[in-house]
């Protein structure tokens, strides 16, 4: 995670948050939830993210979104990775559908 953490942050994410879904969810344990200014801004973030997993050796199984990036979603399986617009995030509320779960954010 701090990988993923370290490359969002020198992208200028905005809002990083981590939901912890240990216990809630089977499909996995972390989502880590970014805010992008514009769809470049969203495509930089992911492909820094991308780009610095694959040198610390981690692959992702999936990357949707990528093209339009409005929504990028990044499967890591144990951590999921979504990097929003801000009214898409604003629109799809995670963190308010997984309320029950513990949530940090990082700086």
């Amino acid at each position: 995670m701090s990988t993923v953490a370290e490359a969002a942050l020198e992208r200028n994410a905005r809002a990083p948050t981590v939901l912890d879904l240990r216990g809630i969810s089977d499909v996995t344990d972390f989502f880590v939830i970014l805010t992008g200014d514009s769809d470049t801004h969203t495509r930089a973030i992911c492909e820094n993210i991308l780009d610095r997993s694959r040198e610390a050796g981690y692959r992702p199984e999936g990357v949707e979104g990528l093209r339009e990036g409005r929504w990028v979603l990044v499967d890591f399986v144990g951590l999921v990775v979504h990097v929003f617009l801000g009214e898409v995030r604003d629109f799809y509320r995670l963190e308010g559908l997984w309320g029950d779960a513990p949530s940090y954010e990082f700086k």
